[in-house]
């Protein structure tokens, strides 16, 4: 079972009332992955995550870890699964030492001596309370408490929202280690997308309730560019891989998919002049490729309303990463607002 994904979501969905969170999501972790799930506020990435830990019910699809199906986990697979949320779950009366002592006792894989290594490095005494750390210390000691149990599978829930550069630096470095000595599987969520281009194999962009993007880091930078075209025309050029465009002084800004010489030879003959080719960052595809999109809940654009209650159709299943489009064209007018 060691060629079995570590984590699987298929054609997962999930609401609340009348609306629907994750409409048929899908995609699967390999073992030894790091993989980043991103998307707007309340596009669905925590309850996809708390899903996959079994912690709320599915309405339908199914979601596995460490080939065992989330809604049926016993202790010996949660035993090697650790997980941190964005406030993180510690007892504000317990010491630093307390919490460690707790977590032996509780967790059989728990690696003590790691455990205070960890937070020796930090700086973080075993005497202080949880209540007496700031929230960057707390997020340190949650993290550190994970990483010591020695997990196959680790879950984080954006445990780094609002926090400093340097403990968000300080929090990847400690993931990196772990990632490096344990070979562990990672799923996290983040807003800090500099991060997530840092440690991340792979991401999806969650919107709409369903991946728009599913695709390695490297494949992403090795398909997408940037180029900026001088034009007096009112609307961007219609060319073929045209992901986003936003209006500049004399032009336009593209974002390109696939944009071979053919391609290219297309744009130069429609418009006055085309810049180099630039490498998006992370953070600048996430704006293109989100920014005609809301939080998941409503019907796809230019579906007609769904029947009451009704579940949606899930996705198709995943295709390979040169197959798999990347989003609709959406054009950006100058004050920077998607139309």
């Amino acid at each position: 079972m060691t060629d079995s994904p570590a984590i699987r979501f298929d054609a997962l969905r999930r609401r609340y009332g009348e609306r629907w969170v994750l409409r048929g999501l899908s995609f699967e972790v390999p073992r030894g992955q790091v993989y980043a799930l991103l998307g707007r506020n309340g596009a669905g990435k925590t309850t996809a995550l708390r899903t996959l830990l079994g912690f709320l019910q599915r309405d339908g699809g199914r979601t596995e870890v460490l080939g065992r199906d989330s809604a049926a986990l016993t202790p010996e697979v949660r035993d090697r699964i650790g997980y941190v949320a964005e406030t993180p779950a510690l007892y504000g009366w317990m010491t630093v030492d307390r919490v460690l002592a707790f977590e032996a006792g509780t967790r059989r894989r728990f690696d003590r001596d790691r455990a205070e290594d960890l937070l020796e490095r930090l700086g973080m005494r075993g005497r202080h309370k949880v209540d007496e750390l700031s929230r960057g210390a707390r997020a340190q000691l949650a993290l550190a408490v994970a990483v010591a149990a020695r997990p196959d599978v680790l879950v984080l829930d954006d445990p780094a929202a609002g926090l400093d550069a340097v403990v968000r630096r300080e929090l990847l470095e400690m993931l990196v280690d772990a990632i490096a000595e344990d070979g562990c599987t990672v799923l996290m969520s983040s807003h800090v997308l500099s991060d997530v281009e840092r440690v991340a194999d792979r991401v999806g962009l969650l919107a709409d309730g369903r991946l728009l993007v599913d695709a390695s880091v490297e494949d992403l930078k090795r398909r997408v560019q940037r180029r900026r075209v001088r034009t007096a025309a009112d609307a961007p050029p219609a060319v073929p891989g045209l992901l986003a465009a936003r209006a500049v002084s004399q032009g336009f800004e593209l974002t390109l998919l696939d944009h071979d010489d053919a391609r290219q030879a297309a744009l130069a003959a429609a418009v006055e002049a085309v810049s180099p080719a630039e490498t998006p960052s992370l953070e600048e595809l996430f704006l293109d490729l989100l920014g005609g999109h809301g939080t998941a809940g409503g019907p796809p654009p230019g579906a007609g309303p769904a029947p009451t209650g009704a579940a949606p159709a899930p996705d198709t299943a995943p295709t390979p990463d040169d197959a798999r489009p990347l989003g609709a064209v959406r054009h950006h007018p100058a004050n920077g607002s998607p139309t």
